[in-house]
């Protein structure tokens, strides 16, 4: 073998065991990243889920509204991207208890009934106006002293909550979605599915609560979101005596 051609043969070799290097460094990241999501979200390899959804007011049927169903595609992509599985079933029919697997619950407390008994026991310091008539404090969210009223297609506020029922490794979260309006649903689900990895930087294993405000959605739909703040202290204590003079919150 001429010393040119073993300086080929070194260099193929040299070149495959740099190519089998650097894609096990990679696959290894990838790995780490999807544990780091998966713990994040609860959902091991082949684990079970929940979408909790709510039903139109128009009848018994499951009728779901169309940004819902946005929301709820937004999360399938979340679960598959897990290696997880996923269960729709209407809020009046999720008859289980909590933590038992991972529950991504969509809608506000007029409309889902598991979505009220959720923040009734884990956010009591978070109250919805859910008074059918109109008004200007229709719809309208009380965290603490704070209120947030609704502008219909101009300035629209969502919850945004990681609930945890124990710190117990297989105790599942819970994840609220409760919007004055279906847009901010949505709004909220593709807020979690782009930031879930600053989320979880932040936050890891433990239970917060986001106020996202969505602004101009009759322009720009459920793409231009603010966060209005970490609400979890406020939204997880006792609930205020009702005071005329909260503070309202409103666009200019």
């Amino acid at each position: 073998m001429t010393e040119d051609v073993r300086n080929i043969v070194l260099g193929v070799i040299a070149a495959g065991i740099s190519a089998a290097l650097g894609w096990l460094a990679r696959s290894y990241l990838w790995r780490r990243r999807l544990r780091r999501r998966q713990a994040f979200f609860g959902l091991p390899d082949n684990s079970e889920s929940l979408l909790v959804v709510n039903r139109d007011a128009g009848g018994p049927e499951l009728t779901v509204k169309r940004h819902d169903v946005f929301a709820l595609l937004e999360l399938s992509a979340i679960i598959k991207d897990c290696g997880a599985h996923a269960q729709v079933v209407a809020h009046d029919t999720a008859q289980q208890g909590f933590g038992e697997r991972t529950e991504f619950c969509v809608g506000g407390p007029a409309s889902n009934r598991r979505m009220a008994a959720h923040m009734h026991s884990l956010l009591p310091g978070v109250r919805v106006n859910t008074d059918p008539e109109p008004g200007p404090d229709r719809g309208a969210f009380q965290i603490g002293s704070e209120r947030y009223r609704l502008e219909p297609g101009i300035t629209e506020y969502v919850l945004l909550a990681r609930l945890t029922a124990g710190q117990g490794q297989g105790s599942r979260p819970a994840f609220l979605f409760c919007g004055q309006l279906p847009v901010t649903n949505q709004a909220a689900t593709r807020y979690l599915a782009r930031h879930h990895e600053r989320l979880a930087r932040k936050h890891g294993g433990n239970a917060f609560a986001l106020l996202l405000k969505v602004v101009n959605s009759q322009a720009y739909g459920p793409d231009v979101v603010e966060l209005v703040g970490d609400v979890t202290r406020a939204a997880q204590a006792p609930a205020p005596a009702a005071t005329p003079r909260a503070s309202s919150h409103r666009a200019k």
